[in-house]
Order: C-alpha cells, then structure tokens, then sequence
C-alpha cells in the first residue's frame, strides 16, 4: 500500500493568535517530524488550506498562509478547499489517484470539524486511514477543551467500522513501527 500524509488546515490565522488550539507547538512539531520521515521514505506530503473569498482566510492572504514553523518541500502538494470536506469539490481524489495512493496519515485542524469530516469521506472513498492521535487539535470549546475533543475523535473514529476500510488512531511514533 502507498501512503500519503494529508497536514490539513494548519494555518496562520487557526494557530497563531491567541489563545492557541491546545498542544499548537506539540502539534506543529509532530507535523513536521511526520512529513520529514514521509519524503524521506518518498511518500507524499499534500497541505490542504482552507479558503473564503472576502475573509481573513481568503487564498493568499496572511491569514491563509500555512502557519511558518511548518516545513515545506520542493515535490510537495497544496489543495484548496472551501467546506469541513477536503474531497468535496477539489483535487484531491484526482490527486491520490495520479499518485497512485491507496491509504492516508491524516493530522492537522481542527479536531471535530475539517479533520473528522475528512478522515470519515476518505473511509467512504475507500481510503484505509491512520489518524494521527497527537498530531490533530483544535481550539478549546464551550461544552469541551480541546484535549478533550482530541480524545473523543481518536476514540470515535478508530472505532468506526461500517465504512469497510479500517481507521486507526496511532501516536506520531508509532506510525512508522
């Protein structure tokens, strides 16, 4: 099976202003360290940024820009989305299949929105998925703090089943035993 890494939504204006979503730096450099080993074994390294024209996270803006302790490479990709769905109505499936990926590493933002509706369409695609237990976060909330959001889609998720195609939830470490 080839894998791919999907980082989605680390963006500037999600991770820098305060207050941060919970374990930002932790998060950041895991991230990191997961697409170093992932180019390094060639596999492909795709961001995904969110946009909304008229917005502080409008395409080329400050806001929209990955945030800048993440590592970037030459033979990396970027998709554009604009919906919680890093599929809908963008290039990533034609993508994965020019690269000829069939399993995917998720980790990025946030939590309960753009990472669990993603994690959910590539299972429905077909996609077996790792989901990065320490490497996904989201800012803490009003009914939960983001720890606890965290915890509650690895646990959720990586027990879902009726998709067909496994999803699990493993820490940054173990992704590559």
């Amino acid at each position: 099976m080839r894998s791919a890494v999907l980082v989605i939504d680390v963006q500037s204006i999600l991770f820098d202003p305060q207050p941060q979503p919970f374990e930002a730096q932790v998060v950041l450099n895991k991230i990191n360290q997961i697409t170093e080993v992932a180019r390094a074994k060639s596999l492909p390294v795709i961001f995904i940024q969110h946009e909304q024209a008229d917005s502080v996270i409008e395409n080329g803006s400050d806001g929209w820009a990955l945030q800048a302790s993440l590592v970037t490479q030459a033979g990396d990709h970027f998709v554009a989305k604009t919906t919680p769905d890093s599929f809908l109505n963008t290039n990533l499936q034609s993508l994965l299949q020019e690269l000829a990926v069939d399993n995917l590493i998720i980790c990025g933002y946030a939590s309960e929105f753009c990472v669990d509706t993603s994690v959910r369409r590539a299972a429905a695609l077909g996609y077996p998925v790792t989901l990065v237990a320490d490497a996904h976060t989201t800012h803490d909330k009003a009914h939960a703090t983001g720890a606890q959001i965290r915890a509650h889609h690895n646990a959720t998720l990586a027990n879902m089943t009726s998709f067909g195609v496994k999803i699990a939830a493993l820490e940054a470490e173990m992704l590559w035993q």
